[in-house]
């Protein structure tokens, strides 16, 4: 079993954030890799001011801090062919802040496990699958790819809070993504449509709906003889 331990840029792990749920910026999320490589992966991501943990709550003068640590796990493998990857995500979140609800302040200092997210991918033009001696001699040039992610709602919830770090909710994303070698210069594009479930147990047995969000990112990236790679993004 092959292991690569990397550690990833801040904004690829603002995805174990609740802000940014939905807009993930994640540079070579379509690229190809030896079948059976196993990656874990760690970050982390810290966001302080007047940012609502949950933009879409209707609360005011929001003075929150948060600090995200971020766990994963992702493995390599042959989907009929294809090069295809398994994620398995889980964040731990430390919130502390206050802000006003209907004119009321609140306060709230908690921590725990937020929602953990399970993404399968798949290539489907333009990076087969490939064992460790084969992609000594693969160059990509296009590759078009797919991927399915699902939001658990495992984390920590209390009904009777306003600010949470688990959402309570289901959420699932599609998405369909191209990239393109040039050289050293890789360009990729991805869209997405996150839809999400109902929260049926929303501060004091309310319910809460959230309209789908979509969402397309881009990146400019660079890889350097060594090994190396830096990117632009944007979504």
């Amino acid at each position: 079993m092959r292991f690569l331990v990397r550690a990833s840029i801040a904004s690829v792990f603002l995805s174990g954030l609740a802000t940014a749920r939905a807009q993930d910026i994640e540079p070579r999320a379509y690229s190809n890799a030896p079948v059976g490589v196993n990656f874990l992966i760690n970050g982390y991501a810290y966001t302080r001011g007047g940012l609502a943990f949950d933009s879409a709550l209707p609360v005011a003068n929001p003075e929150l801090e948060t600090s995200s640590a971020v766990f994963a796990y992702a493995r390599v493998l042959d989907l009929w062919g294809m090069s295809g990857k398994l994620d398995a995500i889980i964040p731990y979140t430390w919130l502390t802040g206050s802000a006003d609800y209907k004119g009321e302040p609140l306060e709230r200092i908690v921590d725990g496990v937020a929602d953990p997210k399970i993404r399968l991918s798949v290539n489907l033009y333009g990076a087969p699958a490939l064992t460790l001696k084969e992609f000594k001699d693969y160059e990509q040039d296009v590759i078009v790819g797919a991927s399915l992610q699902v939001s658990v709602p495992w984390g920590q919830y209390d009904d009777g809070r306003l600010v949470n770090i688990d959402t309570n909710r289901w959420s699932i994303k599609p998405e369909v993504g191209v990239s393109k070698a040039f050289g050293r210069w890789t360009l990729e594009h991805s869209a997405a449509a996150t839809l999400y479930t109902d929260n049926n147990d929303f501060y004091g047995g309310n319910q809460r709906s959230q309209d789908s969000i979509y969402s397309t990112q881009v990146h400019a990236i660079y890889s350097f003889r060594s090994g190396v790679w830096a990117s632009v993004d944007a979504t």
